[in-house]
């Protein structure tokens, strides 16, 4: 019966998440500086899928510009809020994410590093700067996690998030320093270095989604192991979890996805951060509603920031990553003062 009742569950789920995003996506690819009526967006997409060439000014701003953009923006807002959701359940803390952890600076820094030194990869338009973002996200990950070991022989995520956030404001400092020897790159790298898909290809969108695909099948396989450790590791370990197997997988599977976000999108905060926090209060705490919810979730939220974001002072446009950031600030303190309350309240109980 119990499973039974989660299939009943599921699909009304799937189906309401499918058509919330497609409304969103319709939406984001309408609306803008220039306003495209839904007649010809459909239109111009039913062209598109019989192989036809659309005319047109709204369906060259349609096929060139809008399509690209709002593809990417969602595949990202996916990519980050899986990876938030994922580093959530392994740390067992509601405030863990690529930014407060310092993984998306770590990230940062790197790409910013590619790009003033101007290092290429033959063959490769944006695989050095893909590549030394995921290399400098993971290994800012394993230096924050071993400094929190040496300060902190149990790892409690308290000190993690703690040595995370002063890890940010090393990276940001060591951004600030590499930026002011840019020389001429100096305007391109700071714009980056504040979120933005402005300038979104197809062949980003398409790496997008093969690191999304890759990564989502990664985690999604680990649900059972990530309820697991909402207990504890110890007790994931007593029930036949491979707890250092776990770890380390959803650790690089995370540095891999926030490298290829940031090196594609620049630095947008706080997605992972708020997405599946306020999805776990709507679903509860299980990782196989979870984190197919924080697919969803994720790329309506970060659509409809970078929607907001094109229209808000029209005809100045306003980079994702300020937005996710004034609006996830705010949504930090809030999460922040509920995880206060749930522990004084399980405190009060004990």
């Amino acid at each position: 019966m119990p499973m039974k009742r989660q299939g009943n569950y599921t699909l009304p789920f799937h189906l309401l998440s499918l058509f919330l995003l497609l409304v969103t996506f319709l939406l984001c690819v309408c609306a803008g500086s220039v306003a495209i009526p839904l007649r010809d967006t459909l239109h111009t997409f039913r062209e598109l899928f019989f192989g036809l060439k659309p005319t047109g000014t709204n369906a060259v701003i349609l096929r060139s510009i809008r399509l690209p953009r709002v593809i990417c923006v969602g595949l990202v807002g996916s990519c980050l809020s899986l990876c938030g959701c994922a580093m959530q359940g392994l740390l067992r803390n509601p405030l863990a994410d690529g930014s407060t952890l310092g993984v998306s600076s770590g990230a940062s820094f790197g790409a910013v590093l590619s790009l003033a030194l101007g290092l290429r990869i033959p063959g490769l338009t944006y695989g050095t700067t893909m590549v030394f973002a995921m290399l400098f996200a993971f290994l800012s990950l394993v230096l924050i996690l071993s400094l929190a070991y040496a300060l902190d022989r149990s790892l409690a995520t308290n000190s993690i998030i703690l040595i995370g956030i002063i890890f940010s404001m090393f990276a940001s400092a060591l951004i600030s320093l590499t930026i002011s020897f840019a020389g001429e790159r100096i305007k391109s790298i700071t714009f980056w270095t504040m979120g933005s898909l402005s300038g979104a290809t197809y062949t980003q969108a398409l790496i997008l989604l093969v690191s999304l695909i890759l990564g989502s099948v990664i985690l999604l396989s680990l649900c059972d192991e990530l309820n697991a450790f909402a207990l504890s590791e110890e007790n994931a370990w007593h029930i036949g979890v491979h707890v250092r197997r776990v770890k380390l997988t959803v650790l690089i599977t995370v540095s891999m996805l926030i490298g290829v976000c940031v090196s594609i999108g620049g630095s947008i905060a706080f997605v992972g951060l708020v997405v599946p926090h306020m999805l776990r209060l709507l679903l509860g705490p299980g990782h196989r509603r979870l984190l197919p919810a924080s697919l969803y979730g994720g790329a309506i939220f970060l659509m409809l920031a970078d929607l907001l974001g094109r229209t808000l002072l029209s005809p100045i446009e306003l980079p994702i990553g300020v937005v996710t950031s004034l609006f996830g600030a705010v949504a930090f303190i809030l999460i922040f003062r509920h995880a206060r309350k749930t522990e004084r309240g399980i405190g009060n109980v004990a």
